[in-house]
């Protein structure tokens, strides 16, 4: 009982090291840590790929989290920083990139793929009733 109090302090130790890694404590104002955060959700982290750098744990998502907030004390608005990153990660680094020609499969490509596939679907049923003899109703013999 005591080795297993010991292992949950152990992780709980742990765990609030990296919470503390993901994001500075020292913000100036209640304002400048809505606005880092904000921005932190909106861009993606360049090694996990698939987290915001709000969530990732990778050591390249501290750096980038440190340059936001020095982007924001720098007294950079929101589309400034954003345009940074942008600029030197390419659109990639937004999770909502603007909708250019670049970008429509992105955009589009779902839903083009969810009509492709109701289509498909619709002319497979369609296929079917069509190849399907008509069978004559069963006679209903019921034997008393």
């Amino acid at each position: 009982m005591n080795t297993l109090r010991h292992v949950v302090v152990a992780l709980a130790l742990l765990l609030a090291g990296t919470v503390a890694a993901l994001h500075p404590k020292d913000f100036q104002s209640p304002e400048e840590e809505a606005r880092y955060r904000a921005i932190a959700k909106e861009l993606r982290c360049v090694m996990c790929q698939n987290q915001s750098l709000a969530d990732s744990p990778a050591g390249v998502a501290d750096d980038m989290r440190r340059q936001v907030l020095t982007l924001i004390r720098e007294g950079k608005d929101d589309a400034e920083i954003t345009a940074f990153f942008q600029a030197r990660y390419g659109d990639f680094i937004l999770y909502r990139p603007e909708v250019k020609p670049v970008t429509w499969a992105l955009w589009f490509g779902p839903a083009l793929l969810l009509l492709v596939g109701a289509g498909v679907v619709v002319s497979i049923v369609r296929r079917q009733k069509t190849d399907a003899p008509a069978a004559p109703p069963a006679e209903d013999r019921q034997e008393w």
